[in-house]
């Protein structure tokens, strides 16, 4: 599939019919497109299978709660539309992309109480996120934007507006010829990448931030799961930035990056060692087995 997003062929589910891609639109007075009242889903698909499926899709109602957007939809009901786009594109291996929004409606203003929730599920083939990473070590910089307090935005969600700095960071990056940016927390601590969680390897053993105030990621947890299966002890904790110059491997965990190594954290280097390739390895054989 090539071209712009929006210039595509295929289906597209929109609130219960399977549309033409290029006609899967929404009016420019969308509320969310003011406001950001949308909550999102990024899965991928093995083999025709969404992988944790019915935990993201949990996930997407929940996070509509969490933000006063009741999704009008069931957990059943998101699982059915999911794959009824999966095969009316005819796609095995892809990524899929669950989004809920306040439509346009009565209102227009902070208030959105009587506009419509809506629901669309598209999918796409989507390659490795971060390139040749997974062999040669990702490359971040350091970003000047934290991830805030949970007493300034509901952090448990997988939320669009949330995610406005994570852009900002990441561009910042790029332009310096990075791949992606880690972030610090509001108080100092690290905490993740602008979408994907993080894990550092020191002795043998695996530190990765504390969920505290970020996304506790789906294939983070997997990966703790898969950790804990090896006897391999795992800190889930504070780290401090002055801890980076002292961890050997580094990686990122998310649905688009998978289990990608990271070679390098601004002025700090890591080695793709041994665990990191073992884990992944060990996820991609999980996530098709």
């Amino acid at each position: 599939m090539a071209g712009g997003y929006d210039d595509r062929d295929g289906k597209i589910w929109m609130d219960g019919e399977l549309v033409d891609w290029r006609n899967a639109q929404v009016h420019i007075l969308t509320h969310a497109m003011h406001y950001a009242s949308s909550v999102f889903e990024g899965e991928r698909a093995y083999g025709g299978s969404i992988f944790r499926s019915r935990q993201h899709s949990e996930r997407l109602v929940a996070s509509g709660a969490a933000i006063d957007m009741p999704l009008p939809w069931t957990v059943d009901e998101i699982e059915a539309a999911k794959q009824q786009v999966l095969s009316v594109n005819g796609l095995s291996d892809a990524y899929v992309r669950a989004v809920a929004w306040r439509g346009a409606g009565e209102d227009m203003g902070v208030s959105s109480m009587r506009n419509p929730v809506r629901l669309a599920v598209a999918a796409w083939e989507w390659g490795a996120y971060y390139g040749d990473a997974k062999t040669r070590g990702a490359r971040l910089d350091i970003a000047k934007w934290k991830r805030p307090s949970p007493e300034t935005i509901p952090s448990h969600a997988k939320a669009a507006g949330l995610y406005m700095i994570c852009t900002m960071s990441k561009h910042a990056a790029e332009a310096k010829g990075f791949s992606d940016a880690m972030m610090f927390d509001y108080r100092g601590y690290v905490a993740e990448a602008t979408g994907a969680n993080i894990f550092f390897v020191k002795d043998g053993e695996v530190h990765t931030p504390l969920p505290d105030c970020f996304l506790n990621g789906i294939t983070r947890q997997t990966v703790i799961g898969m950790l804990h299966e090896r006897q391999i002890k795992v800190h889930e904790r504070h780290i401090e930035p002055s801890e980076l110059e002292s961890f050997e491997q580094c990686w990122l965990t998310g649905t688009a990056a998978e289990v990608t190594p990271v070679g390098e954290i601004g002025p700090y280097g890591f080695e793709v060692g041994a665990l990191a390739r073992e884990m992944v390895e060990s996820y991609e054989s999980l996530v098709r087995s």
